[in-house]
């Protein structure tokens, strides 16, 4: 390979971001997935109602929705901005999500309610991971409150354990036959 040949060879230029940068990225992802779960919890909720899974789905897309909330103050409070184009595009990803298939053409099959409940607990894990995470950092920024933290930390892992046993329950109702 020539000299002339290697110098328009280019290597990709990465530039550096600062930690702040990273957090805001991270926040907004984590913002992403917030407005999927609550969108995937109240209509989980709804299309339920009446339903040991609905009635116990209601209160957790209520304080899910609380929680996507509260990370947009602890956002603000932290001076990074929402990129509403993240939170368009995960709205739009979690619609699609509902045109799956699920053996049922007309009315709502019992695997839709497992695997959307599934969802919603791998969107709930994550959830305790950004509060865990959030919660680290407050010990050397003061614009988190650590109590605050702690509070969310634990009802995410409420939240967690309830949508676990929701999901055992849907499997053994739907796998039961």
């Amino acid at each position: 390979m020539s000299h002339h040949a290697r110098s328009r060879t280019r290597l990709p230029v990465f530039t550096a971001h600062s930690g702040h940068d990273l957090l805001g990225i991270y926040l907004n992802d984590h913002l992403t997935g917030a407005t999927v779960g609550a969108e995937r919890s109240r209509h989980l909720a709804e299309t339920c109602r009446g339903s040991e899974v609905g009635d116990a789905i209601a209160p957790l897309a209520t304080e899910i929705a609380e929680d996507r909330r509260t990370l947009v103050g602890i956002m603000r409070r932290l001076g990074i901005p929402v990129r509403r184009y993240k939170v368009y595009a995960g709205l739009l990803a979690e619609r699609l999500g509902r045109l799956k298939s699920n053996g049922a053409l007309v009315r709502r099959s019992p695997l839709s309610s497992l695997l959307e409940l599934e969802l919603l607990q791998i969107g709930v894990e994550g959830k305790v991971c950004l509060w865990e995470t959030l919660r680290g950092l407050a010990d050397r920024d003061t614009r988190l409150d650590p109590r605050q933290l702690d509070g969310l930390l634990e009802r995410a892992r409420r939240q967690l354990g309830t949508v676990e046993d929701l999901r055992g329950l849907q499997a053994g109702q739907v796998f039961a036959h």
